[in-house]
């Protein structure tokens, strides 16, 4: 199964990483079996259209404008999610949607496609998610982690060394 968890934020505009920050903590506490592809995308678009072609199952985790409460988890699947993507949602999802156009007029769409987004709080130039945004961020592991299940792929938490090693 060739399944791509794929994390699109900028750090520098606050509650904008959080797609980011969740593939970080996505690596840093689990393992899978069998092994899937993440990826820090930043605030690429078209450049990750090799990495997302011909993915059986593609997860991307987002900040997303989507008028619900800041910090709000909002999950979409499959044709609703470009859909979704042709509003100007931040700065770089206009290359996901057109990325994603790409993929389909290639014949290299994901058989499943997952958004995990989140609601952001502040868009402003600052490092650090906002209080509600980082509350967030266990409810959006968690969906990610149930798309990826629902794939059939098994999903273990690594074990904590109090050490810091």
């Amino acid at each position: 199964m060739r399944i791509l968890v794929l994390g699109i934020g900028n750090l520098l505009l606050s509650d904008e990483a959080v797609g980011v920050r969740i593939v970080e903590a996505l690596e840093r506490r689990f393992t899978f079996t069998p092994a899937i592809d993440i990826l820090d995308g930043g605030t690429s678009g078209m450049e990750l259209l090799e990495a997302m072609s011909g993915r059986d199952h593609l997860i991307v985790a987002d900040a997303v404008l989507a008028g619900q409460t800041p910090g709000e988890v909002v999950v979409l699947r499959d044709d609703d999610v470009p859909a979704f993507l042709t509003q100007k949602l931040s700065p770089h999802q206009l290359g996901l949607a057109d990325a994603l156009m790409a993929l389909r007029l290639l014949d290299e769409f994901p058989r499943r496609l997952t958004l995990v987004g989140v609601e952001p709080q502040s868009l402003t130039m600052r490092i650090g998610l906002t209080d509600g945004v980082e509350r967030a961020m266990e409810p959006a592991l968690g969906q990610v982690i149930s798309a990826l299940e629902q794939s059939g792929i098994t999903v273990t938490a690594r074990e904590v060394n109090n050490a810091g090693l």
